[in-house]
């Protein structure tokens, strides 16, 4: 393969057999599971890197289900968002996430920096419940609940907040790998958005020590409330905001 082929074709790896098509990258029929508690400020500090400021003592702990997205097929994602502010704008910052497909493990991880792990989770109806649960192996590490589909929530209110932008840290070590030869703060939104429902009801969530996944580090103090969205949308491309090795 000659030069010009390199470049024309490098976009992901592998070099002659990409992960993951090139993007955008619609989600249709995609369902949040979303349960929002309080837990301690100082945790928060200590994982949200500047210059995001956290806010206040929240945090959103996310399942989503996405049976029908491009290139990256069906799969099902859980894991952890932090509400902060950056540059006078309010959003969330994506602090954790484990889902169960490689294609978006690897995509997610390589264009935009989401910090991806593989893991089981799984979300589903059981009876008069909405269900979600998280395994990393054979271990159980998250379960929430929440009675399904009690009050209809204001579409209108939930278009807006998934309008919001999030941000997350893009890190590729060098090839000595002492160090970063990328650290970027990465900016995205989500687009084209179609809410089709939107739920609350009360809710439960309990979170389980792990040495690979450490969901415990944010605490549960008290469970705020919980939604559920079903929705269409397109997982925008991002923009570097913040270089920290500039």
């Amino acid at each position: 393969m000659d030069l010009a082929s390199i470049k024309k074709n490098a976009f992901s790896m592998p070099l002659t057999n990409p992960s993951y098509p090139k993007g955008p990258y619609r989600f249709i029929d995609r369902e949040f599971f979303i349960v929002t508690y309080r837990t301690d400020m100082d945790a928060l500090r200590a994982v949200v890197p500047e210059p995001l400021k956290v806010i206040e003592p929240i945090v959103k702990y996310e399942f989503i289900r996405m049976p029908d997205s491009t290139g990256f097929g069906d799969y099902t994602e859980s894991g952890q968002v932090i509400p902060v502010e950056f540059e006078g704008r309010k959003g969330g910052y994506v602090h954790s996430m484990y889902l169960n497909d490689h294609s978006p493990i690897a995509g997610g991880r390589e264009i935009w920096g989401f910090p991806k792990k593989m893991a089981e989770p799984n979300m589903r109806v059981e009876k008069d419940t909405l269900v979600g649960t998280l395994h990393y192996g054979s271990v159980e590490i998250a379960a929430a609940t929440m009675g399904y589909k009690h009050r209809t929530i204001d579409i209108a209110k939930v278009a807006k907040a998934l309008a919001e932008p999030s941000w997350l840290i893009k890190i590729i070590p060098d090839v000595c790998s002492s160090k970063a030869r990328v650290c970027e703060l990465v900016e995205y939104y989500l687009e084209d958005v179609t809410v089709k429902g939107a739920w609350e009801g009360p809710a439960g969530l309990e979170l389980r020590d792990h040495a690979m996944a450490n969901l415990t580090d944010l605490p549960v103090r008290e469970v705020l409330s919980a939604t559920h969205i079903q929705s269409d949308l397109t997982l925008g491309l991002g923009k570097v905001v913040y270089d920290y090795l500039a």
